[in-house]
């Protein structure tokens, strides 16, 4: 049962819930919640909700909970299992001397201290390093001071956080850069004793973009589900030979539409996307009746559907918009890209020191002193300009926010979540 039309922006109570559920069910498909012609985001504010806590899909956490701490470390790992999440997703790479270890990118550059601990080997390949030196490498500082020291982790740690509650999705990152990856996953699998206690508990999934390296670990490991990772849905004929070695799809919710679920449940496949971070985005993957959603705020995600409100802690500040490709350069002064907070309250909000955290990472923040006013608004520039009462600048010389779309997530200045808004 899909619920398409829940209102998705909210400070509510979640007791409402249970009453606009009962409504929507009875009533059965109704018209969407009106939005500020201004922005794409709904004016409602009556309770956010996903899906009924019972049949709901699989919630994963995305790389642990890269929304919460840094993406694949032990602290990600941590977050998404105290989020309540189904999965914790993680990505595992080979090094050098063939040891497995979890980690996204293909070089240490965007999330380790690299520069400093390896100068001139940024942009090196992550797989070019031993273990040795992969674990001199801090991965958490990157993502806030507090998680300075968070290493690399090797594969059996996160099977030491995965529990019988939340189990593991293990991608199989680039294989082609780690030569053997798909025999060492599976005799882990197979024999490691943690693992195969995850293994019996069904709390084991394995997934990965390249079509023959899922089919080498299907021949290896015929009794773990696999999943198909795509960037879009592909052609019926393709989703056919792909269900003779993979068990689900898993593609992006920007992309996807209810005709393509259609064909991948007519091949007898399961369906997954990702990263589904917002609200939004939530229930309207949930509304497409897909099986599973990775995002990196499981948390809210878990709130969600149970029927709890998303944001908590919230204070009233939301972010309207997105704007990621503004005429002209990205980052040309005065008016480029940039994120634009509302003050959703009847009071006056002090905005001094928030932060707006993109999915890759990058913040913007606002400076001291500026205060919004009630249902107010102020644009957070990336690039050069002239701060006023509803502009702050951040004075960067290259773009950070995709033009294709990006999720940013607004924290408070004590490192409070209170909105995630995607585009």
């Amino acid at each position: 049962m899909a619920f398409s039309t829940f209102p998705l922006r909210t400070l509510a109570v979640p007791a409402l819930f249970t009453a606009t559920l009962a409504a929507s069910v009875a009533a059965g498909p109704a018209a969407a919640a009106p939005t500020d012609p201004a922005t794409s985001r709904p004016t409602s504010v009556a309770p956010e909700t996903a899906k009924s806590p019972a049949g709901g899909p699989v919630l994963i956490g995305h790389r642990g909970a890269a929304g919460a701490a840094p993406e694949n470390t032990i602290a990600a790992f941590k977050a998404g299992r105290a989020s309540g999440a189904d999965f914790i997703e993680t990505d595992v790479q080979l090094s050098k001397d063939g040891v497995p270890f979890l980690f996204h990118d293909d070089t240490p550059a965007r999330t380790t201290n690299v520069a400093e601990v390896f100068p001139g080997r940024e942009d090196d390949p992550i797989t070019s390093f031993t273990w040795k030196e992969l674990r001199t490498l801090d991965a958490g500082s990157y993502f806030g001071q507090k998680f300075t020291g968070e290493r690399i982790p090797h594969l059996d740690d996160i099977a030491k956080v995965a529990n019988r509650s939340t189990g593991v999705y293990l991608e199989i990152k680039s294989p082609k850069n780690s030569p053997g990856v798909e025999q060492l996953v599976a005799r882990k699998l197979a024999h490691d004793p943690s693992w195969k206690k995850l293994v019996a508990a069904g709390k084991v999934n394995v997934l990965g973009f390249d079509p023959s390296s899922n089919r080498e670990f299907a021949a290896l490991a015929p009794d773990i589900p696999l999943q198909q990772l795509a960037g879009t849905i592909p052609a019926a004929a393709t989703l056919e030979d792909w269900s003779t070695f993979v068990d689900s799809v898993g593609t992006s919710y920007r992309t996807l539409t209810a005709d393509q679920v259609g064909s991948v449940r007519a091949a007898g496949l399961d369906i997954g996307v990702y990263t589904v971070s917002s609200p939004e985005t939530v229930a309207a993957a949930v509304d497409l009746g897909v099986d599973m959603v990775t995002g990196d705020f499981p948390q809210q995600a878990v709130r969600l559907q149970a029927g709890q409100a998303a944001f908590p802690q919230a204070k009233g500040l939301q972010i309207a918009d997105s704007v990621n490709n503004p005429a002209g350069d990205d980052v040309q002064p005065e008016n480029g890209e940039h994120v634009l907070v509302r003050n959703t309250t009847n009071r006056t909000i002090d905005a001094s020191g928030i932060i707006l955290r993109d999915a890759a990472n990058n913040i913007l923040t606002v400076g001291p002193g500026y205060r919004i006013k009630p249902h107010g608004e102020l644009r957070v520039y990336t690039g050069p300009g002239t701060n006023s009462p509803k502009g702050y600048y951040n004075g960067r010389t290259a773009s950070i926010l995709n033009n294709g779309g990006d999720s940013v997530a607004l924290w408070d200045a004590r490192g409070k979540l209170q909105d995630v808004f995607a585009n």
